[in-house]
């Protein structure tokens, strides 16, 4: 039976009671943010107190304009206090999406990928969903909450930006909640986080790609090495999606460890998330949507089939391992040499 959105708002305060001090947790991005910003709207005046705590680290200039523009209180999870929280919840993500997450069993888990490891009091997953911050649209409507301007704006943008513009999958109620939203949201706000600013020193990582790029056929790979933020790779993808002849990106680097590799695809061919699952899923985490994934493989994992200090040999191994079987004959390789 499928429970009207009113039912579901019932049942997700029934969660709550004014004694709690509920922690919010999230993998920061646009539509992380916002619908954690949701949450902590529908449980004003509700709770004793609400911290919203991200696990990675922020670098992507639109996520630190969005957050500076829209006031986004938040702590990183390695600063959080030490008092104790009776209720977790979880957005946009799924226990199994980082180590961070393993650490908690929440109280309440709202997403909207594919059910990967579902568990609490009460959970909400829509995988046919464009974006959480839908869902969390849909809940301040049932609980007759008009948004104030910065939420509507920062949902307007989660949405916005995990459709990728209605380019990735979509369903009619993301253009619903959209078209609710625009009443609301700030557009010269929602222009200056979309336009935010590049610091200088990402002109450097830019400049090194575009030295490392690789084409087989349609497909742009480029290995960074050590990268500050993986945020620097999403970039990368997106940035080199907009190439002409580039039909497929695959940007990887190494953070905290580990193996980060970034697809991004034209949405005709098949599905990024499905390629990222098959190429590295049995070494690492690996998964997505239709138009955009995400990888990520522990160095110590890697230690043994390919030599990761060698930048070469890695970006090697990784297009050797990159399964999208739709391609058509690769062409001969042509790359610059990475230092």
């Amino acid at each position: 039976m499928t429970l009207s959105a009113a039912e579901k708002v019932r049942r997700f305060y029934a969660c709550f009671t004014g004694e709690d001090q509920v922690l919010i947790l999230i993998n920061a991005d646009p539509d992380a943010m916002a619908s954690a910003m949701a949450v902590k709207r529908l449980l004003w005046r509700r709770v004793a107190g609400v911290t919203i705590t991200h696990v990675n680290d922020i670098q992507r200039p639109d996520n630190q304009s969005m957050i500076r523009l829209l006031g986004i209180r938040m702590v990183h999870f390695r600063d959080l206090p030490n008092w104790r929280y009776s209720r977790i919840v979880l957005v946009d993500s799924q226990p199994d999406h980082h180590d961070c997450f393993a650490l908690f069993r929440p109280d309440v888990l709202i997403d909207h990928h594919p059910e990967s490891c579902v568990v609490g009091r009460f959970c909400d997953v829509r995988p046919k969903y464009g974006a959480t911050a839908t869902i969390l649209t849909e809940y301040l409507r049932a609980a007759r909450i008009v948004p104030s301007s910065r939420l509507a704006t920062a949902l307007y943008y989660g949405i916005k930006t995990d459709t990728a513009d209605f380019q990735r999958k979509t369903i009619m109620e993301d253009v619903k909640a959209f078209q609710y939203l625009f009443r609301y949201m700030n557009p010269q706000l929602e222009r200056r986080i979309e336009n935010a600013e590049i610091p200088l020193e990402t002109l450097d990582v830019f400049e090194k790609a575009l030295k490392c790029r690789v084409m087989r056929g349609n497909r742009l790979y480029a290995h960074l090495g050590d990268v500050i933020s993986p945020d620097v790779c999403v970039q990368l993808a997106d940035f080199f999606m907009r190439v002409d002849v580039v039909s497929w990106t695959i940007i990887s680097g190494v953070y905290d460890k580990k193996l980060i590799i970034i697809f991004r695809n034209d949405g005709i061919r098949r599905s990024a998330g499905i390629v990222a699952a098959a190429s590295f899923g049995k070494i690492g985490s690996a998964g997505g949507h239709k138009g955009a994934a995400r990888a990520e493989i522990p160095l110590i994992v890697l230690e043994k089939q390919v030599n990761v200090k060698d930048s070469r040999k890695l970006a090697a191994w990784i297009r050797d391992h990159v399964e999208i079987r739709t391609q058509k004959k690769s062409r001969p390789e042509k790359a610059e040499p990475c230092g």
